[in-house]
């Protein structure tokens, strides 16, 4: 039975949701909302952190500074089609995003989503451990394994399925504190 390729799912559903929470505006500014826009560069989709610097000045505040100033529409364009819910402005060196302070209706929508993230999730990794648990039952039936040793197996597959469980409930409480702070 191979518990590292099962570990290696589950791990992945992780990365994703910590990825998605990470572009989940939470009240202040994060760049990492930025991070699936692109930009028309000499012809190619270029991801936005590699034609720009991007900073936060200020704690509601995004700064996305070109490496190459001709480089402004594009930019300014790529964030408005990204639809991030902030309007970008051209100052002439850079373009600025601005967050507006979250009202609690909002906020309460924001860990909905969050929540519901969380769940697919927990059912990416409900079907890692059935994908193992039925894995290990055909190895029963071919004679590789005794029926102890896939209770056993049965057993370590719900362990690990219960750590990786716990690692998105503490995902999903984070983001949702940080939610919730005014």
């Amino acid at each position: 039975m191979e518990y590292q390729e099962l570990e290696d799912k589950m791990q992945k559903a992780i990365d994703y949701l910590i990825d998605e929470l990470a572009g989940i505006r939470a009240g202040r500014a994060n760049p990492a909302i930025l991070n699936k826009v692109t930009v028309a560069y000499y012809g190619a989709q270029t991801p936005l952190n590699q034609v720009a610097a991007i900073s936060v000045p200020e704690a509601r505040q995004i700064l996305v500074t070109p490496w190459d100033r001709s480089l402004l529409g594009e930019i300014t364009k790529a964030i408005q089609v990204a639809d991030i819910g902030v309007n970008p402005i051209n100052d002439g060196n850079g373009v600025r995003l601005t967050f507006p302070e979250l009202n609690e209706d909002r906020r309460k929508q924001i860990v909905k989503e969050v929540k519901a993230l969380g769940e697919d999730a927990k059912v990416a990794i409900r079907n890692a451990r059935r994908d193992g648990i039925e894995e290990a039952k055909k190895l029963k039936n071919d004679g590789e394994m005794t029926e102890d040793e896939l209770k056993g197996a049965e057993e370590k597959i719900q362990k690990i399925t219960d750590k990786y469980t716990e690692k998105v409930d503490e995902a999903i409480s984070k983001k949702e504190k940080e939610v919730m702070e005014v």
